[in-house]
């Protein structure tokens, strides 16, 4: 079931909280940035832990805060030199990452804006529906871009988000969401014990600030390495380059995906809470929180305090030719999808 939470205006802004109620899995979700308020899982003991990073209050999403379970748009990830050509035209986009690259959407992406919500059913299933119209020339993008976002909770305790863009010009696109999680519900206590295991074959290298030129490292008997479970904190700490930029996993896998099977999963020994992961895409970032220094919120937010796992489509893709295009054509229709599935941990 879902309803509408609470309504209120914050600084002539209209801000909205709804209730995705389900039997193991329920959410509050806000229509600013379109994203994950809270995000309750029962544990082994049978008590709801909230497993995302964030604030009490819906308010607080509207100060400083690292894309906190936001609709990141128009594109996931960075654009190097904030850059691109398209129909042999350069655009020039705003540059918010060390003012030297295009992060997530510009100094107002996604994560900072009031969509319109609604209540909606489709083939008998209850969803919440959130719309925006990006205009054009937004951030420096071309073309009025209207986008549109579903979530829903399934029977099966899957937290489903749905991502759908219509253009009137050419332009690009690569949606994802930023969910910042902590599987054990305890963010003092951090991530580095949580078990993951990511289906991947290689990941994108990058250079000092962190931009995809083309190459791919394969993973096999790297610290880039989860095919296999392992804990998050067991390799983070080596001396790899990249890890050594990034502070800790803050990587693009390149993923094994037959769209049928789960990409990536994770769990905390502690809640016994298990998440899988499934989208269309062909590749996830996982990020371990490396840059939380401190940031107040439910708690205070130190580093490795959660983690991400965002599934997208290639980072700078714009730029580099041998990765698959983000770009989308006037008169296509962008559609993409990723699903959050809880369980408990079977003995």
């Amino acid at each position: 079931m879902i309803k509408l939470k609470e309504s209120k205006v914050v600084d002539n802004k209209e801000l909205k909280s709804y209730l995705i109620e389900g039997d193991f899995v329920s959410a509050e979700i806000i229509n600013y940035g379109a994203r994950i308020h809270k995000l309750f899982v029962k544990d082994i003991n049978g008590v709801s832990q909230d497993i995302v990073a964030g604030f009490d209050e819906m308010e607080g999403f509207m100060g400083d805060n690292p894309y906190f379970n936001a609709t990141i748009g128009r594109v996931a990830n960075r654009i190097g030199g904030g850059k691109f050509t398209l129909n042999g035209k350069e655009y020039t986009l705003y540059n918010n990452d060390n003012d030297i690259n295009h992060l997530h959407g510009g100094k107002e992406g996604f994560d900072r804006k009031i969509f319109d919500s609604e209540i909606i059913e489709e083939n008998g299933v209850q969803k919440l529906k959130f719309t925006y119209l990006s205009v054009d020339g937004e951030e420096g993008y071309p073309g009025n871009l209207q986008v549109e976002v579903k979530y829903s909770i399934t029977n099966d305790s899957e937290l489903n988000i749905e991502y759908l863009a219509n253009t009137d010009a050419d332009t690009l696109c690569s949606l994802t969401n930023h969910a910042y999680f902590n599987l054990s519900g305890n963010f003092d206590e951090g991530i580095l014990d949580h078990y993951v295991k990511i289906k991947a074959s290689g990941i994108t290298l990058i250079d000092d600030g962190l931009i995809p030129d083309g190459a791919i490292l394969n993973v096999k008997n790297t610290v880039f390495d989860f095919n296999e479970y392992k804990t998050i904190g067991q390799d983070i700490n080596s001396n790899d380059p990249m890890l050594k930029i990034c502070g800790g996993y803050d990587v693009n896998f390149v993923l094994k995906n037959d769209l049928t099977s789960s990409v990536a999963e994770a769990y905390s020994t502690k809640s016994k809470i298990k998440m899988e992961v499934y989208t269309v895409e062909p590749c996830m970032q996982l990020y371990t929180g490396n840059f939380l220094d401190g940031l107040k919120g439910k708690t205070t937010y130190y580093k490795n305090a959660a983690f991400c796992m965002e599934t997208q489509g290639y980072p700078n893709a714009c730029n580099v030719p041998s990765f698959k295009s983000m770009e989308l054509k006037k008169g296509e229709t962008y559609k993409t999808n990723t699903t959050y599935k809880f369980s408990l941990l079977k003995d």
